[in-house]
């Protein structure tokens, strides 16, 4: 079918008012095609979802609950919260066996396939490739997240919520796109990620973690600036929205290295705690954004903490952050906050399988890791707490993506009317699935996997379709049966492909035609660290390298 006629269909389809309303919220074909069956229950779980939220309130002196997020880089499925697969790796994470106890697992929950796309996803409810950002940059890039983007903390404000956000942010290193303005009234966070922090910094470098950047003959090196020097980028900024944004912890002249790596991970611990007992004290229900840097941690200069019969340099950063987790916890219930607090604890995609076998990671039930659009490197742990509201030590089987946090949460939170309409917002309502503990209430049963701005795979309930490149058919492209084949190394292309074949290259169809829609943008641009008070000598000379480098072809 020809896209025009595909573009006619869908809107045709859009525009009827028993499936959507003028003001409702604008979401990707698929969503259409299950209301078109669907609707009539929906409007029923709406309406128990509803009751079952003023009933909450009513019991919290009309207020929505607190939430706490807490995204955990690069961990495949299974290494947190089954104690017998922990017994397999060699190593414990009790704390978080324990909250995953009192939380309902999201056995199906996708990711994107690395760390920048799966945070775009989760802040702004929206598929990264739709403004340009489905690719992780490591150093001075230039470009980040638009400001027009409406993030989850923007959402929440303006239902009336304090928020804040520690840790790892990787969303660009321009100003528009921080933290502290994308809607977090606070925010600690470093502005790149682990490549410069715990890979290029120069203990890394002595131990050949990195090689060729600082430890080699230059006198054959004719330009200086091809190399990155990480104590030369911006590391951790801290502000409020609207007030001064300053570097810390870092002085002129001074170099980075693991310990200045641990020292920032455990500042970003110790402000979290700090946060969590400031926001408890309010009389607002609080967002707190926990994303922890670790467990990556790529060397062995210095190294303390716990110890596991694994020792990878990951794993045992796990077993720390296992006890850190359960410091939070424990201090939830000391602040009497954890009864009224929706807590999401998960991981942001597979493992970082370069730096296998020696970080203790390696694929376990799925194949591939980070970077991969093989289960493992986009299925993740994901766990969430909401005490007497979501089911304890429960298993939901139906598929979310990230970005379904987005629109949920907002939910919960009683702030779904904030949610842009002028946009799409691939995220759809999982409430009604999370309340009621039931997967025929759930309101997607697909995914499109996408690796940087290409389209992959899909999945569609338990099948999977590697898609076929230009001019290949697919009748005969690979399939996998996801229940049956969780590697992804036995094609089923011909039982499935020819009936299969043309649905899912259909569902692919309608996709492309709502992007007609809702064209695809482009990330924001500008210059890198703008706004920070305190920049560096170094610093500043490193920005005016990386222009000159971006003007080059223009010359």
């Amino acid at each position: 079918m020809k896209l025009s006629r595909l573009l006619v269909l869908m809107v045709s389809a859009i525009a009827l008012p028993a499936l959507a309303q003028e003001d409702s919220i604008k979401h990707d074909a698929e969503f259409y095609i299950l209301q078109a069956q669907h609707a009539e229950q929906w409007a029923q779980d709406d309406a128990a979802v509803d009751e079952a939220l003023a009933s909450f309130r009513e019991s919290n002196d009309g207020k929505p609950p607190n939430i706490i997020s807490v995204l955990i880089d690069d961990l495949g499925f299974g290494d947190m919260g089954i104690p017998e697969l922990n017994a397999v790796r060699g190593y414990e994470t009790p704390n978080i066996n324990d909250f995953s106890d009192q939380a309902m697992r999201m056995v199906r929950m996708y990711t994107e396939p690395s760390c920048t796309p799966t945070r775009v996803a989760q802040m702004t409810g929206r598929l990264p490739v739709r403004i340009g950002m489905g690719d992780t940059a490591v150093d001075i890039a230039g470009f980040g997240l638009p400001g027009d983007e409406v993030t989850l903390p923007e959402v929440l404000k303006q239902a009336g919520y304090s928020t804040s956000h520690v840790g790892k942010w990787h969303m660009g290193d321009i100003s528009e796109s921080w933290a502290m303005n994308q809607g977090f009234d606070y925010a600690q966070m470093a502005v790149h990620q682990q490549g410069q922090l715990t890979i290029f910094n120069d203990d890394a470098i002595k131990e050949q973690v990195s090689v060729a950047i600082r430890d080699y003959d230059d006198k054959y090196t004719l330009d200086d600036w091809f190399r990155p020097d990480a104590s030369a980028m911006m590391t951790v900024i801290e502000g409020e929205t609207g007030g001064p944004i300053r570097e810390v912890r870092m002085e002129t002249g001074e170099r980075w290295n693991a310990a200045k790596y641990d020292e920032m991970n455990q500042v970003f611990q110790d402000k979290t705690m700090e946060e969590l007992e400031r926001l408890a004290g309010g009389k607002e229900p609080f967002f707190l954004q926990y994303w922890p840097m670790i467990p990556l941690d790529n060397t062995r200069a210095g190294r303390d903490g716990p110890e596991s019969a694994n020792g990878g340099l990951y794993v045992d950063k796990m077993q720390l952050l296992d006890k850190w987790l359960g410091d939070l916890f424990a201090r939830m219930d000391e602040l009497g906050v954890a009864e009224n607090t929706i807590v999401v604890v998960m991981g942001d995609n597979g493992h970082f399988t370069k730096y296998s076998p020696q970080s203790g990671f390696t694929p376990m039930i799925f194949r591939g890791g980070k970077a991969d659009t093989t289960e493992g490197g986009i299925r993740v742990d994901a766990f969430i707490r909401w005490p007497g509201m979501i089911e304890a030590d429960g298993l939901l089987n139906s598929i979310v993506h990230v970005s379904d946090l987005y629109t949920t949460l907002s939910r919960f939170a009683g702030a779904e009317q904030f949610i842009p309409r002028d946009r799409l917002v691939d995220g759809v309502d999982q409430s009604a699935a999370l309340l009621f503990a039931d997967e025929s209430k759930a309101r997607r049963d697909h995914v499109i996997i996408y690796s940087v701005a290409k389209a992959e795979a899909i999945v569609k309930d338990q099948l999977k379709l590697k898609l076929p490149g230009p001019g290949e058919s697919p009748i005969v492209a690979k399939f996998f049966d996801l229940y049956r084949d969780t590697r992804e190394e036995y094609s089923v292309s011909t039982e499935v492909g020819a009936w299969g074949g043309q649905e899912f290259v259909r569902i692919l169809g309608r996709h492309k035609a709502r992007k007609e829609v809702f064209p695809d943008t482009a990330p924001a641009y500008g210059v890198p660290y703008e706004g920070i008070e305190n920049i560096r000598p170094e610093t500043q000379q490193a920005v005016e390298a990386f222009i000159v480098k971006r003007q080059s072809p223009q010359q």
